[in-house]
């Protein structure tokens, strides 16, 4: 019991751990002689389950541009001018504007289009808004980059719909961007249109620039339709973050993209573009043939395909979301109605000998070979 506790103890702050290393500590203190088969629920992989398999359309399409033994070479910086063409026409169909091929950077998956926006937009003495909860990462790369944090808070009553009030007193003239993740995560929310159009108005109103993570764009299976941040890109100026992974069920192929929703170009200064060009040169680019892919596994993916995700996805969001109303210790505040993740709260005092959402989840993991995240590490209180 006291290495368990020590162990505890031991693990490191939000800020300067990943999922990934929080997901080892918890697999390393299941029990080995348990025969159980250890249930993973800690990271958003839908490749982990069978019922989750992406189209023919995508393997086929890498299949092919493998094959032809064209893209064995280096990509250009940005990316292969028609994976950036295919990406532009395909967000642009949500948009009141066209997006262009120069206003698309491919990246390899969204952390490292994360990485990458952090990292030029970081100066010294500058600070960044991100939403608590949120996603990890972000705390992570902002630490390495010496950016200060700044946490505001989602409202769970509203829908965790962002304390704007929050952001405005957070904010400063050093303050370089906030983060909107939508749909949610780990809070499985979508914005409503109303609630973009006010987060883009306050933006516009602190002279910051918005960084929409949208890697779970489009798997919205509640009342609130899926919209892009980037419609609001006129009031104020906003990086869009996505990828392939999760639409289409491939993180492993590490396809994301960065890109500008700008149309009154006030990113597009030669500085910033120069900075970020630099950047990508440095980091490199996901896997070229990947990239071939892109065209043909956007335009012929069919919408029946995206259909049965979402169904699966609100099938088991149901069911989730009932099993948690049995358990009397753990309560969910909102529904979720998007992503892949769900965000809930923990009773301690209907537990015995837990002390804190960390034991909780390293006592699961060794007594029932469960994985589940503790709330810190995407809440930062």
């Amino acid at each position: 019991m006291e290495d368990e506790k020590k162990q505890n103890l031991d693990i490191e702050t939000p800020n300067n751990i990943t999922i990934k290393g929080i997901i080892g500590l918890l697999m390393g203190n299941t029990d080995c002689n348990d025969n159980r088969k250890v249930i993973s629920l800690g990271i958003g992989d839908p490749t982990a389950y069978s019922c989750f398999h992406t189209t023919d359309v995508a393997q086929e399409a890498v299949v092919e541009a493998l094959r032809s033994a064209k893209f064995n070479g280096y990509s250009p910086t940005a990316g292969l001018p028609p994976a950036r063409k295919a990406i532009a026409e395909y967000l642009s169909r949500d948009l009141p504007y066209k997006l262009s091929s120069d206003d698309v950077y491919l990246t390899a998956g969204c952390t490292q289009a994360i990485e990458i926006t952090l990292s030029i937009l970081a100066r010294p003495g500058m600070n960044i808004l991100l939403p608590r909860p949120g996603f990890p990462i972000y705390g992570l790369c902002a630490a390495f980059r010496h950016l200060e944090i700044r946490y505001y808070d989602l409202v769970p009553d509203k829908g965790w719909e962002v304390d704007l009030k929050a952001v405005e007193a957070l904010a400063d003239q050093s303050t370089v961007a906030m983060v909107i993740i939508n749909p949610g995560n780990p809070c499985g929310n979508v914005y409503t249109y109303q609630h973009l159009n006010k987060i883009a108005e306050t933006a516009k109103k602190l002279g910051v620039v918005i960084i929409a993570d949208e890697v779970y764009g489009h798997l919205a299976f509640g009342a609130n339709a899926f919209v892009p941040m980037g419609v609001f890109g006129s009031i104020a100026p906003v990086i869009t973050l996505g990828s392939l992974s999760k639409r289409w069920l491939v993180p492993g192929w590490r396809l994301g993209w960065l890109v500008m929703n700008d149309p009154d170009g006030s990113l597009k200064s030669p500085k910033f573009v120069e900075r970020l060009k630099k950047y990508t040169d440095i980091c490199g680019g996901p896997a070229t043939f990947i990239q071939a892919a892109v065209p043909t596994i956007i335009e012929q993916t069919h919408e029946v395909f995206f259909r049965k995700t979402i169904n699966m996805l609100k099938q088991t969001s149901d069911i989730c979301f009932e099993k948690i109303k049995e358990i009397h210790c753990i309560c969910c505040p909102y529904k979720p109605e998007g992503s892949m993740a769900v965000m809930v709260k923990l009773n301690l005092s209907l537990l015995k000998d837990i002390t804190s959402d960390i034991d909780f989840c390293f006592k699961l993991a060794k007594e029932e070979s469960v994985i589940i995240l503790p709330g810190m590490f995407s809440a930062q209180y």
